[in-house]
């Protein structure tokens, strides 16, 4: 399974290079990723913050921040691809020395294959820098549709390094289904959104996540959320999400 991650994680970091030399987090709905692509010559500033909603075992409530930026890379249309970095801190003293994350995403929107054609998307996320660390590697596709009244239905799966991705004997665990649902709150307003998505996985990654968003700006809006780990002893403890987006 590892010898499929690393080609998987190879195949988009070249073409993330192949495209520019700019690096960046990806399109997200609360906590998974979206099948949404920054457009050419666009870019994302986003500032998340994860706060534990009760101590642990250990009495340490270690509070996640992550700042990352993302570009749009590809001057196409039909065929779009962002790329980018997430700067993270987790009060993982090893981690944190390596606080570094690339990531890639190359898509095409709905209606781009043809007549009515869902959204696709392939990419990866957490390609840390420290070896057995912070190399998680998640590679990953996602398909989705917009319904009218409904909103957009989103799924996939991921796949990621398997000497990180465990579950808490230790065991891996290091796959699973992604499931998402988002919609804008026109009825109320068109600056209202919100989203309840699904990881897989007893690993530190798998949760289900809800939230809503409101844009006080065309380009500046903020998430509110809470995310509720599948595992606790891989997770951490259920958090509280703030996520600041603006785009430029």
């Amino acid at each position: 399974m590892k010898n499929l991650v690393n080609v998987c994680l190879l195949v988009v970091m070249l073409v993330g290079m192949s495209a520019a030399a700019a690096l960046a987090t990806p399109s997200t709905q609360i906590w998974i990723p979206s099948t949404d692509i920054q457009k050419f010559k666009t870019g994302h500033l986003g500032i998340d913050y994860y706060a534990r909603s009760q101590e642990n075992d250990n009495a340490q409530r270690p509070h996640v921040y992550d700042f990352g930026l993302t570009a749009g890379v590809l001057p196409f249309e039909k065929l779009q691809m962002e790329a980018g970095f997430d700067l993270i801190i987790n009060g993982d003293s090893n981690a944190d020395d390596h606080p570094l994350y690339f990531n890639a995403k190359l898509g095409t929107p709905e209606g781009a294959l043809f007549g009515g054609s869902p959204a696709l998307a392939a990419g990866g996320y957490l390609f840390g820098t420290e070896n057995d660390a912070t190399d998680y590697n998640v590679v990953y596709g996602l398909v989705a549709k917009t319904l009218p009244v409904i909103g957009r239905l989103s799924a996939g799966y991921y796949v990621g390094n398997d000497d990180l991705l465990v579950d808490e004997d230790g065991d891996e665990d290091n796959d699973g289904v992604l499931l998402s649902w988002d919609r804008t709150l026109s009825e109320i307003s068109d600056k209202l959104w919100a989203a309840v998505d699904y990881q897989g996985g007893d690993n530190a990654l798998g949760a289900l996540s809800l939230g809503v968003s409101y844009a006080f700006a065309p380009n500046v809006s903020v998430i509110f959320g809470y995310d509720i780990y599948n595992e606790n002893a891989t997770g951490g403890e259920d958090t509280y999400t703030t996520q600041l987006d603006i785009n430029f």
